[in-house]
């Protein structure tokens, strides 16, 4: 029998290098959190706002106008998971706020209703689609519209939630900062798309790492704050195990949700996947964007602890269930029987 090497054996329960790192950057932030406290126009924090930009202009390079239009005519669809991503989920968090919420993880939960607040994700939901065999049109359109118009959503959502909290938050000068750093660079590569796409697409996997590399910088940078202020230090292993069981059990409910309103729908069996795992998962790239600007530095590593364990776990159970649903036949609804007078 041919040896497994260890790499291999992590990408089969959907770990891989990417989430060690995270978990290497939080270690690396509590041991040596000095780096990233500095200030300045060439320090670590200021990097990663130059990368943020970065990573958006090229996100825009990659989006093609024609595709785009394409993927308009399922409407029922893109209603469905659109839906899921920005009602559903934050409508579930709140309802689920008194058992979740007291005076020492109001933090934690704000976190907790980022993420549901949050878009779709894009790479791994077209990546889970594709190995599932669903439908790769529907898919690519989906997450780029999601992404998209996460940007304005997200902090109206935040806005609501944090307004009602302490009164105080600045949706207009919010939106303008995100626009200014993410709106303006889509905008842009999309502008630039029939010229340089062909780079976008050429260096798709460079392109993807430096993605996760300015996302480890974040969440070094965030870390190393937390940590300076000691804003862990009322949170046990305990706390973090029932935070890692609620990313599972909302993820799994969510689930549950697209899977019995696409079936109710008729939906084909491509357009099921397709609603599955674009409406079940969230963004970490546009959670540690936003991040930083939505929330003082001083609390960005607790609001971001929620999204990391959810991008872990929904990418282990994601990668398990798409590779389970390849030759997935649903099983339809029963006919409408006639009744006779």
């Amino acid at each position: 029998m041919a040896k497994t090497s260890f790499p291999a054996l992590l990408a089969r329960v959907g770990l891989d290098w990417f989430i060690l790192a995270l978990l290497g950057m939080i270690g690396l932030a509590n041991l040596w959190p000095e780096p990233g406290l500095q200030e300045g126009p060439l320090s670590l924090s200021a990097l990663t706002n130059y990368g943020v930009s970065l990573i958006f202009f090229f996100y825009g390079l990659k989006l093609n106008v024609d595709q785009l239009r394409a993927g308009l005519r399922n409407y029922r669809l893109h209603l469905l998971i659109h839906l899921t991503t920005f009602v559903v989920f934050p409508a579930l968090v709140l309802g689920a706020r008194a058992l979740l919420m007291s005076p020492d993880t109001v933090l934690l939960w704000t976190g907790i209703f980022y993420v549901a607040a949050l878009p779709s994700t894009v790479s791994s939901s077209v990546v889970m689609v594709s190995i599932a065999n669903g439908n790769m049109p529907a898919a690519i359109f989906n997450a780029s519209i999601s992404s998209l118009i996460g940007v304005f959503i997200t902090p109206i959502w935040m806005s609501v939630l944090l307004s009602a909290s302490n009164g105080q938050f600045d949706l207009q000068g919010i939106i303008l900062k995100l626009s200014i750093q993410v709106i303006a660079p889509v905008v842009l590569g999309l502008l630039l798309n029939r010229r340089l796409g062909w780079f976008s697409e050429k260096y798709k996997s460079a392109l993807r790492y430096f993605d996760q590399l300015t996302i480890l910088l974040i969440v070094y940078t965030a870390f190393c704050e937390s940590f300076h202020l000691n804003l862990f230090q009322n949170y046990s292993a305990l706390d973090l195990l029932v935070l890692a069981a609620g990313m599972l059990a909302l993820f799994f409910l969510v689930f549950g949700f697209v899977l019995l309103v696409s079936r109710l729908l008729h939906f084909s069996r491509e357009d099921r996947i397709t609603a599955l795992f674009c409406g079940s998962k969230k963004s970490l790239v546009q959670g540690s964007v936003m991040v930083k600007v939505l929330f003082p530095p001083t609390a960005v590593g607790v609001v971001l602890l929620p999204i990391m364990m959810y991008h872990a776990l929904q990418l282990i159970v994601a990668s398990i269930l798409a590779k389970a649903m390849i030759n997935w036949q649903p099983t339809p609804l029963p006919a409408k029987t006639k009744i006779e007078s």
